[in-house]
């Protein structure tokens, strides 16, 4: 959960919660100029990299989940599309360059105000090393995946869709939300 806002970031006077004029829903509200304080939610982008029959994972060296495995991504930067910043998560934390092969999953998860996607990707090579956030990459078959050290519940479904779909033999979209624990209300 984001930290409540206590202040106007154009002019520092102090935010209301309530429905501004126009809207639906309670906003952050600048009690002196009006200026509406949005908060969506946070993408975070990656990718599924493969080579041959084998899955890319990296190894967190940071929290949340240090130490668990993961596919490489993390959250979009202003300026990008979701596949530059796909490739750029790759890039950045598993030194990997990859061939977006297409968006693959879409998942939402609502109580941290966040949605996941990651596209299927090939490996040009295998010319990877661990990046400044990651202890270490690997290549993994799928009798071979760290099950229980999987950091983050949309990985696991990923990764088990991609499976399911190649022992189908055809790769389809999949968009899903995990439900959680709504967090507290904000303060007014």
């Amino acid at each position: 959960m984001e930290p409540t806002i206590n202040f106007c970031s154009s002019c520092g006077a102090p935010v209301s919660f309530r429905v501004p004029d126009g809207d639906s829903l309670p906003r952050h509200v600048c009690d002196r100029c009006g200026v509406i304080h949005y908060r969506n939610p946070k993408l975070v982008v990656g990718s599924l990299p493969v080579w041959e029959d084998r899955v890319l994972l990296c190894r967190r060296a940071i929290e949340p989940r240090y130490g668990k495995w993961t596919l490489p991504a993390g959250f979009m930067e202003n300026g990008e599309t979701l596949a530059d910043a796909a490739a750029r998560e790759t890039l950045e934390e598993a030194c990997a360059r990859v061939a977006l092969d297409g968006l693959y999953t879409v998942i939402s998860v609502p109580h941290i105000s966040q949605v996941h996607a990651v596209f299927r990707a090939r490996l040009l090579d295998l010319d990877f090393a661990p990046g400044i956030e990651t202890l270490e990459v690997a290549l993994f078959r799928e009798e071979d995946i760290p099950w229980q050290e999987i950091a983050f519940r949309t990985i696991a479904m990923t990764l088990r869709h991609f499976f399911e779909d190649r022992r189908q033999g055809g790769f389809g979209f999949h968009s899903s939300a995990i439900e959680g624990s709504p967090p507290p209300p904000a303060r007014t």
